[in-house]
């Protein structure tokens, strides 16, 4: 019999080599002209200094916390424990960091060939794009498999006992990419709000006008934001939840042995060979409408990954019932990827009603705008209750005792098996927007701003179905990383745990407080973008005073801009990421395990519904600028198109800073309550 981690090491190399030969294929395409890569390095300069900072203010920050697990875990007489937790915690922080540099890395570089490539040919452009993104996606989802796989390796590879000492690398996972996309999440939408604010809405200048000091901030943004943060984003999903999986793997050894216990590692190994062939079969036409052939890749990949998730199921469970729930997984990310689609693309009703609402002014913009956001939680939120319990009785049918539980971590797997494709078409949308920037401030002619538009509007689209991925797979995670907490509990107690009784009134004040902290988290996150935002604009009018400027007699400080945004999101990312932190460590500290349990679900149900409302929400208001920016109810400069820039204002923190967080958010309170359960015994 096959060796399943070696199975799963022979898959990571591959995906290691063809991201390599993906990277060289988008490295070796045409820069340009001189202008084009003056503006790039620029980008890609500004990029690299946040992050850098970024990650030093990080690893002092986690230096502390592995600190501080050790001594927790050694008062509790586990010295043994203490020190594996405290490394696995400092393993995942790092592996999570590295995949925020790699997710920005090839991005930076990518969007210049983009934006050379579109000179020519549109189609062209979408496969350098997607190609860039997919060296982030295969290289990302390898190195988490990587990193879960050789932890498990290094403390000790017991079936039966080294899943629960994996925790730590999850937290740790958690932990960095709560920061990061916090940090790049502030930085890229208070470099947006300040530069439409002034240069759009105030100067009546385009977006992307060389002349805006903000315009290489904005676009260092959203490499920062949607590269890096989500790549950081997209590690740790894949790192809890294949951890989550392994703890509940254990409770079926007697039934599976370790194949029950590593089936999560190889389905997802299998899922990267899925999304390279889905990847290379994007072929775009040129005149068809670009997210044609990405969601082709995608149904190309999902049928491929199912294929391979029967393989696996049958190897290493041998019950067809957890192959079916499994395809429930897959099924559900294609339907929250239809129903993104909906409430984020200008062709439907929600993004068109905003757009007509913008004629009537600023108000009515917002207030449309707001009530598509609560609208669309409903759809998501049926769809994910309903593979939950499908996937549950799935698990019961396969006559296997506690199956049901098991069947909720397979769907699971099921929907990360295509987590490398989905993160290459979250990286494609800030490589096709940085390479519209790139064709803007060089003034390129109008026919290849034409084409880069096409693939910016699509950008937005792809962005937005990659946060209702990753909601839709925290939520199933949530109902794994709350069983797999449980099953910690009741294996640290010696005595069952499957009731969390909401009558006592410590329970009901820990589910209380975790409905609060999504709350207060969401007002800290939106307040720092407003903040940093607020520091930009000042900056930008005092450039602006004496016309200069804006009459072509001055170059803009671009420089000035970036380092202010940098330091804004920095020092406002710290309040609203220790909060997320200290709270759940205080409520399971003084109101002990059975609160915390409750805390941790209803944190998680209020994260789904509010993450959901920003995403889908914020990703409307933008696409219904984009398109009154189209040509339609006036175009750009008209009372409409000024009501919409508001608007995406209003919505460009809530997608790209508070919407994600709250989802890494999930997966951290679950991650937390996971390392720290002996904490609350």
């Amino acid at each position: 019999m096959v060796d399943p981690l070696l199975l799963v090491l022979v898959f990571v190399i591959i995906a290691f080599l063809v991201a390599t030969f993906l990277a060289r294929s988008v490295l070796r395409q045409g820069t340009g002209n001189a202008e084009m890569q003056k503006i790039a390095n620029a980008i890609r300069e500004g990029a690299e200094a946040f992050l850098k900072r970024q990650y030093k203010t990080i690893a002092i920050i986690a230096i502390i916390v592995a600190i501080a697990l050790f001594i927790a875990y050694f008062a509790l007489g586990q010295q043994g424990i203490a020190i594996k937790t405290a490394l696995a915690f400092l393993f995942g922080a790092f592996c999570s960091a590295i995949s925020g540099i790699i997710g920005m890395f090839i991005a930076v570089r990518a969007n210049l060939r983009t934006a050379a490539a579109a000179e020519n040919s549109a189609a062209k452009a979408l496969q350098i794009a997607l190609r860039g993104g997919a060296v982030s996606g295969l290289t990302i989802v390898s190195l988490c498999l990587l990193g879960v796989g050789l932890t498990y390796f290094l403390l000790g590879g017991n079936p039966q006992q080294t899943p629960f000492q994996m925790v730590g690398f999850a937290f740790g996972a958690s932990f960095v990419a709560l920061f990061a996309q916090l940090g790049g999440g502030i930085y890229t939408k208070a470099a947006d709000v300040g530069a439409d604010l002034v240069g759009k809405v105030e100067a009546s200048i385009p977006e992307d006008d060389p002349r805006n000091p903000a315009v290489i901030a904005d676009l260092v943004g959203d490499n920062v934001g949607d590269c890096a943060g989500r790549g950081a984003d997209l590690f740790e999903s894949t790192a809890a939840e294949n951890i989550g999986a392994m703890i509940l793997g254990v409770s079926l050894f007697p039934a599976f042995g370790v194949g029950g216990v590593l089936f999560a590692l190889v389905a997802c190994s299998f899922g990267l060979i899925a999304s390279i062939i889905g990847i290379f079969s994007v072929r775009p036409k040129e005149e068809e409408d670009p997210v044609k052939p990405l969601i082709r890749g995608y149904f190309v990949t999902s049928i491929i990954a199912a294929v391979f998730l029967y393989i696996a199921t049958m190897w290493l469970l041998g019950n067809i019932w957890f192959f079916y729930a499994g395809v429930i997984g897959i099924v559900l990310s294609i339907i929250i990827l239809y129903i993104t689609l909906y409430y984020t693309e200008h062709k439907y009703r929600p993004v068109l009603d905003i757009a007509k609402a913008s004629e009537t002014g600023e108000a009515t913009n917002i207030l449309t705008g707001f009530s598509v956001g609560l609208e669309c939680v409903a759809l998501p939120v049926i769809a994910i209750s309903a593979a939950l319990i499908l996937a549950f009785k799935c698990g019961e049918l396969s006559g296997i005792t506690n199956g049901g539980l098991y069947g909720t971590a397979v769907a699971t797997v099921g929907m990360l098996s295509t987590a490398a494709y989905v993160l290459a078409m979250d990286t494609f949308g800030p490589i096709a927007d940085n390479a519209g920037g790139i064709v803007e401030m060089s003034n390129a002619p109008k026919a290849t701003r034409d084409k880069i538009d096409r693939l910016d509007a699509v950008g937005n689209t792809t962005k937005a179905l990659t946060k209702g991925y990753a909601i839709g797979s925290a939520a199933l995670a949530a109902f794994l990383l709350f069983s797999a907490y449980m099953t910690d509990v009741a294996a640290l107690t010696g005595k069952a745990f499957n009731i969390v009784n909401i009558a006592k009134v410590e329970v009901f004040v820990g589910a209380l407080l975790g409905a609060m902290l999504v709350f207060l988290f969401s007002a800290f996150a939106i307040r720092a973008v407003s903040k940093t935002a607020g520091y930009i604009i000042e900056e930008v009018r005092r450039q602006f005073k004496d016309g200069k400027i804006l009459a072509g007699e001055r170059a803009p400080d671009y420089a000035s801009c970036v380092d202010i945004t940098t330091t804004g999101a920095l020092k406002n990312m710290v309040l609203p990421g220790v909060l997320a932190i200290a709270v759940p460590i205080f409520v399971g500290a003084v109101l002990k395990y059975e609160a915390m349990a409750a805390f941790l679900m209803v944190g998680t149900i209020t994260g789904i519904l509010m993450a959901n409302l920003m995403n889908n929400g914020g990703g409307a208001w933008d696409n219904a600028k984009k398109y009154i920016e189209s040509g339609a109810f006036g175009g750009k400069g008209s009372k409409a198109h000024k009501a919409a820039v508001v608007g995406d204002t209003v919505g460009d923190p809530f997608k790209d800073t508070a919407g994600p967080s709250i989802h890494v958010l999930i997966k951290l309170l679950a991650t937390i309550t996971l390392v720290l359960a002996p904490l609350f015994i």
